[in-house]
């Protein structure tokens, strides 16, 4: 179906009016063409745009279904038990990675692409490799959400499934499980993206979505059915017992704390000041992620290797983003001593960093008319990235906890 149009070029060409007047009626019966994805084994129709829930009378859908799972079972066993081998054999190069002398595990297991779904196969695959925050959900306890006839069996999520007993953070688990088994080079996360469908209506359908939207949303949803618990059982608990993730280390976004704000989570301070009253105003704001504007001096500079003037780094963003700045007149700030709105700046601290820090390049300038991707060149440290000049209290900081070394980077190609 994604690659060049294939079944959709069947489509059409079905679509074509016969010349031969001579229509039996059973071609007239004939109105609809659809294919089946050979991995989930779900059925899509073009005419309907559409996924297909039902089947036929003498059920030739399931037929097919059944036919392709036997040739999966027999047909490929050989070959999969080949795949197998030569991943066993090369599991020590392609699992460990020799950094400074120490031996560090790599995830080995990709991702298929199911559509334009690379923005959340991307955040997936950074997400792996943050090893405690994997870690938890690796441990948790499955969830078992279908009973009586559906139990253990295979399901073929459509658009139209009216099933809402649905756990984000049962399928994040599976998925994130599967990811590091080994025991396959690519894994199809088709039941967390349908269940992505489901309590995230923006991201349905396949076409391509901003990662960092997708990953706040993500992480925001997890919190959620993490505080909620799902089918009545508080999954919390499991936070409090785990004494690496200390009470100190927690931040509380919208109620109580859980694995994304214990690893995530930060607090800013936002001040504004009065020009005309000097009042200030101080307020708290908790985080799971900093947008860095590029700072326009740098915004013409596009490659590494350009000579006009100096490179930008992580430092000039970050930079620009805790200087103090004045609002402008459309940002009018409401004093409470003057009454009314008036001029002002404002300053961000951070008053406390997260265990992992991510950070977010806007990477689009809007104008009155359109937008603009910003294609500069940014330059940043693999280790060693200090934020102990942009604290609000630096002196209460130890020398190591102001210190990160890289984890993951997504990098959008395109002007999309």
């Amino acid at each position: 179906r994604y690659v060049n149009g294939h079944a959709k070029k069947h489509y059409e060409d079905a679509q074509i009016p016969m010349t031969n007047h001579k229509k039996t009626e059973k071609q007239e019966k004939v109105q609809h063409t659809v294919c089946m994805d050979c991995s989930s084994y779900s059925t899509y129709c073009y005419r309907c745009d559409d996924f297909v829930v039902n089947d036929t009378k003498l059920g030739l859908v399931q037929k097919v279904r059944e036919h392709l799972q036997n040739l999966e079972n027999s047909a490929f066993t050989s070959d999969r038990h080949r795949k197998r081998k030569l991943l066993e054999n090369s599991s020590l190069n392609s699992k460990l990675l020799k950094v400074n002398g120490s031996t560090t595990a790599l995830c080995a297991t990709g991702l298929r692409n199911l559509g334009n779904t690379c923005f959340m196969n991307a955040i997936l695959q950074s997400l792996s490799n943050i090893q405690q925050f994997c870690c938890y959900f690796k441990e948790l306890p499955a969830v078992e959400l279908r009973n009586g006839k559906t139990a253990g069996r295979r399901t073929y999520h459509t658009r139209s499934q009216g099933d809402n007993n649905v756990s984000l953070v049962e399928e994040f688990r599976k998925t994130l499980c599967a990811l590091w088994q080994g025991s396959q080079t690519a894994f199809s996360p088709e039941s967390l993206f349908y269940v992505v469908w489901k309590i995230m209506p923006n991201f349905r359908g396949y076409q391509q979505q901003d990662a960092h939207e997708f990953m706040r949303y993500l992480l925001d949803h997890l919190h959620l059915e993490l505080q909620g618990g799902f089918n009545g059982v508080s999954r919390s608990v499991i936070l409090q017992e785990n004494s690496s993730l200390s009470a100190s280390s927690k931040c509380c976004i919208n109620g109580a704390s859980t694995v994304v704000t214990a690893i995530f989570g930060g607090i800013l301070q936002n001040e504004v000041n009065c020009l005309i009253c000097g009042t200030e105003s101080r307020k708290f704001d908790p985080f799971l992620d900093l947008s860095l504007d590029i700072p326009s001096q740098f915004r013409n500079k596009r490659t590494k290797n350009q000579e006009n003037g100096p490179m930008c780094t992580l430092r000039d963003c970050l930079r620009s983003f805790t200087d103090l700045e004045e609002l402008d007149e459309t940002e009018l700030y409401m004093c409470h001593k003057c009454k009314k709105k008036q001029k002002s700046t404002k300053k961000f601290w951070i008053q406390k960093l997260p265990k992992v820090l991510c950070l977010h390049l806007k990477r689009f300038h809007w104008t009155a008319y359109l937008r603009n991707k910003v294609d500069t060149y940014v330059e940043f440290p693999l280790r060693g990235l200090d934020m102990k000049c942009y604290l609000l209290e630096p002196e209460n900081s130890g020398p190591e906890s102001c210190l990160y070394d890289l984890a993951a980077v997504v990098v959008h190609h395109g002007s999309g």
